[in-house]
């Protein structure tokens, strides 16, 4: 497929059904999970698109794309539930045509209104009776096994909303690495949490069993910081610089990610600019468009858009570049976002 389709696939969504979707939550969210080309997809649900998918085809105004383009099938344990009568469904979602992702703690202390990111609706989900507030170690490594057993999975990632502790939720993450790792030794697994205070709890993360870690800045500009993502701003960029070396030193270069999102008012050029400096320090920088969903301040308050394509089109293939030329790939990456890389075009240009 030619970039310029990938490019507007991800800004326009498509409209149609898909047998594997994420409804809004922490991350980017409202989408259907397809596969395009041989490449995982997370295309957004946009019912004002021109693109249709229509279970085997993707269209165009009517006119077949020609792409090469399938739907993931709903895995099979969705249709079960834990002892105390939880549905898997609720506790771990399936990503792309692999990966498992949950939100180990879907509340997050930087949800009001005056510190939200306000592209995140990760309290959303909860609020909706699409999950539960605190994932249980033991339920995750029920879920993962029979994931691993029933729908092939390859990989996990965890995620966790902010909470008050200086570990900045990384404990719990570290419990349930702990408990899944002893029901499926092999399966990788991500982790994702704010810089912790104590940098030592990045050792705890990988001795606990994690392969890869994301610390998700999303804009290194401090100005866009502040007006998009007023809690975390208050962290500042000096500890995540911080944060990513230990990870660094702890996980080895390329098992370390972050990221940043195109659309929030960054320069482009400042924008590959610091995503090299970036990959220099051996950080993979996870470029994504800006997906405007309902549920969250950005669309509700503010009537905020995707980027334009060419703006988006210029940053992924900067930064592309600058990882073909320090050999990096999120594909060799244990496990994550970025081996996965469906949210992103950055597989489609090199990255």
């Amino acid at each position: 497929m030619s970039v310029s389709t990938r490019v507007d696939l991800a800004l326009l969504g498509f409209r149609g059904d898909a047998p594997v979707t994420r409804s809004p939550g922490a991350g980017p969210s409202d989408d259907g999970h397809l596969v395009i080309d041989g490449l995982s997809a997370a295309i957004p649900r946009n019912p004002l698109s021109p693109f249709v998918f229509d279970g085997d085809r993707v269209l165009l105004d009517g006119v077949d794309t020609g792409l090469d383009v399938s739907a993931v099938d709903r895995p099979r344990f969705y249709d079960l539930q834990t002892a105390d009568g939880v549905a898997y469904e609720k506790l771990a979602k399936l990503h792309g045509r692999d990966v498992l992702a949950t939100t180990v703690v879907q509340t997050c202390i930087r949800y009001g209104e005056d510190q939200r990111c306000r592209f995140c609706s990760i309290e959303e989900s909860l609020r909706s009776g699409a999950t539960v507030a605190v994932k249980k170690p033991h339920e995750l490594a029920e879920v993962a096994e029979a994931a691993v057993r029933l729908d092939g999975v390859r990989q996990m990632v965890m995620t966790t909303g902010t909470s008050a502790g200086s570990d900045r939720g990384a404990r719990h993450l570290a419990r349930c690495v702990r408990a899944v790792r002893a029901a499926v030794p092999d399966l990788p697994i991500q982790v994702q949490c704010e810089p912790p205070a104590d940098l030592g709890t990045i050792t705890e993360l990988h001795e606990a069993g994690a392969r890869s870690i994301g610390i998700h800045v999303e804009s290194l500009d401090d100005d866009v910081r502040r007006r998009w993502m007023p809690g975390k701003a208050t962290v500042a960029l000096s500890e995540y610089r911080a944060a990513w070396a230990e990870a660094v030193r702890v996980f080895g270069r390329n098992q370390v990610s972050t990221y940043l999102i195109v659309g929030l008012g960054e320069d482009p050029d400042e924008m590959v600019a610091g995503a090299r400096e970036l990959i220099d320090a051996g950080v993979y920088p996870f470029v994504v468009p800006f997906r405007p969903h309902p549920g969250t301040l950005a669309v509700d308050v503010d009537g905020a858009r995707a980027p334009d394509a060419a703006v988006l089109e210029k940053v992924s293939r900067g930064v592309a570049e600058h990882l073909r030329l320090s050999g990096m790939s999120g594909a060799d990456q244990n496990a994550g976002c970025a081996a996965c890389g469906a949210c992103s075009i950055l597989p489609n240009v090199g990255g």
